[in-house]
């Protein structure tokens, strides 16, 4: 698996730039930035679980297979891309909602 490809994958998943993507991982902009562009960059267990948290996974389901991944349906793959892709104030909402 290349790392910097997956992070990359998952950043465009939720249409996040590079600046969207160091806010939520709460590093850098610099961080980030060397890190996509760079090709003998890789980040350090820190930086990486920053940016897990900002895609919200763990740092297993960051490296698991997408075959080994697939615990979820497509209904709810979509559902879950679409929550990602909110702001935090959104999500609240969202999460607010479904308690009712």
């Amino acid at each position: 698996m290349d790392i910097i490809e997956r992070i990359k994958e998952l950043r465009d998943e939720r249409g996040w730039s590079t600046n969207q993507l160091a806010l939520e991982a709460e590093l850098t902009q610099s961080t980030v930035s060397t890190l996509l562009t760079k090709t003998n960059s890789l980040p350090s267990l820190d930086t990486l679980t920053h940016l897990c948290d900002a895609f919200g996974m763990t740092l297993a389901q960051f490296f698991m297979e997408e075959e080994e991944s697939e615990l979820v349906s497509a209904q709810e793959k979509v559902l879950l891309e679409r929550y990602r892709k909110l702001t935090e104030k959104k999500k609240k909402a969202v999460l607010a909602l479904l308690d009712d």
